[in-house]
């Protein structure tokens, strides 16, 4: 038996007046999950612990197994971990968006944060920018390491675990309330405008209308990671397959084998086909027992606020991962369990995370169940099934 994640991050949404009142999830046209639905164990799963942030950290922690409870220490260091940076006991790492403010003659704190993404730079563009940022801002308390588009890292030498505001909570309003209390952290983030503002990519991606990455943006601080071996912790080899440095660094820290696939770039238009063909090749050729298969799009279309791009996501999910894993590894003849759910909703009304609980869906290739319903968060709530913690679902894949 082979054992398949496959995650829709940010999939879950709200209700929407413009599709006639469902949501994204109901509105799309999934024809493979709701095939699957109906020979499917369907219920709703909370994956965010009582009194901690509704963050992919913490929801994909949960979800694959971890409590957060017991083994988070913040979302940078995980990021960290992808990086290959060697953390020290007494290190601080923090999340170090590449964002875009508005650009007006106002004051930084009255600026208003238009875009936790900067129109999703590439790695490519970022790593220029990043440079000028680290020629202007780096000492050897602070180091910036670079990740994957606009998510990097920086490494604060002896430093606290200070609160910190994620960019995509606070997306259309003015920064001042929610900058960082911690002097120098703070006036790194308003020195970083001045070098980036008028950087000629920024002037290039200006006229090509694209949003600037004019500033630099921290957050999601912690300590040096303590995870344990997923093997050790669940008896199965596993691999990690995802384009963002978060999930990268669960794995790192599982000491689960990351697959990087080319063309996986946490996009809308990522390499969605090359996902399901690594989990195939993983599970049916290579003697991995478990996948999981994190796909980002649906919760950058939901920052975005865009619930037409939304749709199209889940819809390339459905497709081109969900199906395309199911066909092969059907026509290999391999004998697997699937749950396919998001880690936490990403609403397009509020353009950022929130704690409800998610849809999933457990699939057993073995043991075909006989239901009517679709797989949709409405559907699935109905259905009566609740798991009060996320991070038991893995007893449940592997229970067969």
């Amino acid at each position: 038996m082979k054992y398949v994640v496959v995650l829709g991050d940010g999939m879950a949404d709200k209700p929407i007046e413009e599709l006639g009142n469902k949501t994204p999830l109901e509105y799309a046209n999934t024809p493979e999950m709701d095939r699957l639905s109906k020979m499917s164990e369907v219920g709703m799963v909370h994956t965010i612990p009582e009194g901690m942030s509704p963050g992919s950290d913490t929801a994909n922690l949960s979800v694959i197994g971890y409590d957060p409870k017991i083994y988070y220490t913040g979302r940078s260091p995980l990021e960290a971990l992808s990086i290959g940076v060697d953390m020290k006991d007494t290190d601080i790492a923090i999340r170090c968006n590449i964002v875009t403010v508005s650009v007006d003659d106002k004051p930084y704190e009255e600026k208003t944060i238009i875009d936790h993404s900067s129109s999703e730079i590439s790695t490519e563009d970022a790593a220029v920018l990043l440079e000028a940022v680290r020629e202007g801002l780096e000492n050897d308390i602070y180091k910036f390491y670079l990740g994957t588009s606009y998510r990097h890292l920086t490494i604060w030498d002896k430093g606290e675990v200070v609160p910190l505001t994620p960019p995509h909570d606070v997306l259309g309003q003015v920064i001042g309330a929610h900058l960082p209390k911690d002097e120098a952290l703070r006036e790194m983030q308003k020195k970083s405008y001045d070098i980036l503002v008028n950087h000629p990519i920024n002037v290039a991606r200006m006229e090509k209308g694209l949003n600037p990455a004019n500033s630099i943006w921290f957050w999601g601080a912690g300590t040096k990671p303590i995870l344990t071996s997923f093997e050790e912790k669940y008896g199965k080899k596993g691999v990690m397959i995802s384009a963002v440095d978060l999930l990268k660094g669960i794995g790192v820290g599982a000491q689960m084998t990351n697959i990087i696939v080319e063309g996986a770039d946490g996009t809308l238009h990522t390499n969605y086909e090359g996902k399901a063909d690594a989990a195939i090749k993983a599970l049916a050729e290579d003697g991995f027992d478990f996948a999981y298969v994190h796909v980002e799009a649906p919760d950058e279309m939901g920052h975005q606020g865009s619930y037409e791009r939304k749709i199209q996501a889940i819809q390339f999910l459905d497709e081109k991962v969900i199906k395309r894993i199911v066909d092969g590894l059907e026509a290999k003849g391999v004998d697997f369990r699937m749950i396919v759910l998001p880690d936490h909703p990403t609403p397009v009304c509020v353009r950022t995370h929130t704690s409800d609980p998610v849809p999933y869906m457990l699939y057993d290739s073995t043991d075909k169940k006989n239901n009517t319903w679709n797989y949709n968060e409405k559907e699935a709530t109905e259905g009566g099934i609740f798991v009060a913690k996320g991070h038991e679902m893995m007893k449940q894949l592997f229970a067969k």
